[in-house]
Formats: structure tokens, sequence, C-alpha cells
């Protein structure tokens, strides 16, 4: 399974320990930056993350920033995207399967980072349930050009 990870400056020591922790699970992770925790801002790499979401050159993405919440409206504006922020893993498999949610964002820093690995898994482990999900997830896409 290949996923995308990028992170702000906030977010960014976490990043680093996901992608060793998970690299090491066998996971391919593709490391979009920043290369350091330098101030960034943050809906550049929700942006550029988003974009290779949408043209399948990875599974799902996983964004990192003090809260998440940056990240997931940021995301969210790149049609295609089905950002959730979450802290709990319970909450990322849901996503998944309720919401086929294809945009991780976690919190750097008030999640720990056991938490957001398990968030991680539990988000890759988890296939999207269909059946009555599926309507609704196609309004919530066809939101995206209601108003064009």
């Amino acid at each position: 399974m290949k996923f995308a990870i990028a992170s702000d400056h906030a977010g960014f020591e976490q990043k680093q320990q996901l992608i060793e922790a998970l690299s090491a699970e066998g996971f391919e992770i593709l490391d979009l930056g920043p290369d350091n925790d330098g101030r960034v801002d943050y809906p550049d790499f929700a942006e550029k993350l988003s974009k290779v979401v949408v043209s399948g050159d990875v599974d799902f993405g996983v964004l990192v920033c003090g809260t998440g919440i940056g990240m997931a409206i940021a995301a969210n504006k790149v049609d295609g995207i089905r950002a959730a922020n979450v802290t709990r893993s319970d909450f990322a498999a849901l996503a998944r399967e309720h919401n086929n949610a294809n945009v991780l964002t976690l919190s750097g820093r008030f999640v720990s980072l056991d938490e957001n690995l398990a968030c991680i898994r539990a988000f890759a482990t988890t296939e999207f349930g269909g059946g009555r999900h599926a309507g609704r997830v196609e309004k919530i896409m066809n939101l995206e050009h209601k108003n064009d």
C-alpha cells in the first residue's frame, strides 16, 4: 500500500516519526515535504498532496499540522478530495467506511504518535462500505460543482 504524506512546520517532527515507523511496517510512503521544520504555509502542502491523491498515484494521503484542522479545510477545497480530521482510530476507520475518505489529517501537537499511528493503520485497512453510504458520498462530491 502506497500513501503520500506532508506536513507544515508544526507537524514536521511527527511526520518524520510516522514515516520511520510505517516504513518499517512495509508501507510505501511518498514524502511531499517539507524537509525541515522551518515555517511554511500549510495550504501549499495540502494542495500538493491532494493533487497526488486525485491523480491516483497513491492509495491515500496523510497530512499533519498542529491540529489537523487547517489541513482538512485546505485539502477539501481540491476537487475529488474527502479529507477527515481525526483524533481516534475508530473515527479513522469510520471516515473510510462511511465517507470513503481519501485523505487523513492529523494533529502533530495534541495527539500522540502512537494514536496517530493507530489512526493511519485503521484508515489503511478499512474499506469503503458502499451500500447506503455510496449515495451520500455521491451527494457530497456533487456539492463541488453545485455553484458553478
